[in-house]
């Protein structure tokens, strides 16, 4: 934890609570702070800023000189559209996407998504996961997430919506390369001031996305794009797609 993301309810300007069991073993144990020590906090959903610790307990933590002044980092103007993944790696995916700032994930079903995925007990757990995320990266804006159990009704009804102005999905056999979509985009912009980087990402899960998946993007223009020659896990590349939103930021 980078820092400590409080709700609204555990705050009394200038005075705060922390009464969460992980973040009082983390100030504990990692940062190892004392009374009288500044803490780097921020309220869920509203500024960052710090705090001085005026008492400490074994379940209770209180703070004084509240001071919530600095604003949250920028959100990535990108909506991940992301098949659900194995229950074991949508933890990491979910802190990861979180840290980078994404602005809105939806999760959805594909043809290699197993079934039982959806039953996951993970899924009734994003909210930690993102709070996880949050205070690694020191953002308090959560990502909006979504689920969507049905591939084909989502891309027929709801992507367009979405693309402002464009989608990539991400592919290793497709024959346009990121570097290239992104070269083509750039002249675009001169000319017609099109944003460089689309505005949704589609990426696959293990195994990727099948032929027909591919082909029903492409109808609704969504492009297909390749980062090289080597097939990457998912959690690879996603942090390899969204490292181009960090660099224009």
């Amino acid at each position: 934890m980078n820092c400590i993301l409080l709700p609204k309810s555990d705050m009394t300007l200038p005075d705060a609570q922390i009464n969460d069991a992980a973040q009082i073993t983390h100030i504990n144990n990692v940062l190892k702070l004392q009374v009288g020590d500044t803490l780097k906090i921020g309220q869920l959903g509203g500024n960052l800023g710090t705090a001085v610790i005026s008492s400490m307990s074994s379940d209770s933590i209180k703070l004084s000189g509240v001071q919530l002044d600095i604003a949250a980092p920028p959100k990535l103007d990108v909506t991940v559209v992301l098949a659900l993944p194995r229950p074991k790696v949508l933890r990491r995916l979910i802190m990861d996407m979180t840290v980078l700032g994404v602005r809105d994930i939806v999760l959805i079903n594909s043809y290699r998504t197993q079934k039982s995925y959806w039953q996951s007990p993970m899924l009734a757990r994003l909210e930690a996961f993102v709070l996880e995320g949050l205070q690694q990266g020191v953002d308090t804006v959560a990502p909006q997430i979504q689920l969507r159990k049905r591939f084909k009704p989502f891309v027929e009804d709801e992507l367009l919506s979405l693309m402002k102005p464009d989608a990539i999905v991400a592919h290793p056999y497709s024959e346009m390369s990121l570097t290239q979509y992104s070269q083509q985009n750039a002249i675009s912009q001169a000319s017609t001031a099109k944003a460089v980087l689309p505005s949704v990402v589609f990426i696959g899960s293990e195994g990727g996305w099948i032929d027909y998946e591919i082909e029903l993007l492409a109808a609704q223009g969504c492009q297909a794009v390749h980062m090289g020659s080597r097939i990457l896990r998912t959690e690879a590349a996603v942090n390899v797609l969204l490292g181009h939103w960090l660099l224009h930021q």
